[in-house]
């Protein structure tokens, strides 16, 4: 099935703020043919993201940013203070492969070079638009580390350094939770000495 296969009667806008939510009435087609009663779902909707691993394969080493998320402060399910990978939404004209070199500059001060394709995913398919891309980009982390972001906006965000090996290793303690740094943490394990190797 596909797109054809989705009846949308109407979309009420419930909420337009930093992000913005609609409540839709729609109905679907069924597996065992004909379709469903009328639905209503509320959908968070958003702009396209990207996001990307910065890696130095001289190092062996990753870049990885630290920063005050809302989310988790009002689920109470983590800290607050969030490791994960350089991200940002996608702006109207920009390419992904842009923003996450725009975006790697203004959280970590690291310039990105070669950008590998990792996924294109939806992380929450069932009440959001988000749809992100992800990728593994070349770096030197040699310099790289400090406080950036744009305070006009209330970024406050650290930018640090940690051999492959340990940024790994905090998946199983818990201590990084966030999906986008988990599956390109695990990518890149899974790909980590070929990419060694083409980078060499």
């Amino acid at each position: 099935m596909n797109n054809d296969d989705v009846e949308i009667h109407g979309v009420e806008p419930i909420y337009d703020g930093f992000f913005r939510m609609n409540r839709y009435r729609l109905r679907h087609r069924l597996f065992t043919g004909g379709w469903s009663q009328e639905l209503t779902r509320e959908i968070f909707e958003r702009d396209p993201v990207a996001a990307v691993l910065p890696y130095d394969p001289q190092r062996d080493e990753v870049v990885l940013i630290e920063q005050f998320r809302p989310g988790p402060a009002a689920s109470g399910t983590g800290l607050p203070w969030v490791v994960e990978i350089v991200a940002g939404i996608i702006e109207t004209g920009e390419s992904a492969e842009d923003l996450v070199r725009r975006e790697a500059i203004e959280e970590a001060d690291c310039v990105i070079g070669e950008l590998v394709p990792i996924a294109a995913f939806s992380p929450s398919p069932g009440g959001s638009t988000e749809h992100c891309r992800l990728f593994c980009g070349r770096t030197s982390s040699a310099e790289v580390g400090g406080i950036h972001g744009h305070a006009e906006e209330g970024e406050d965000i650290r930018a640090f350094v940690e051999p492959v090996e340990t940024a790994y290793a905090r998946i199983a303690a818990g201590e990084i939770d966030s999906a986008f740094s988990i599956i390109a943490l695990q990518w890149l394990m899974l790909n980590r000495e070929e990419l060694r190797a083409r980078w060499a």
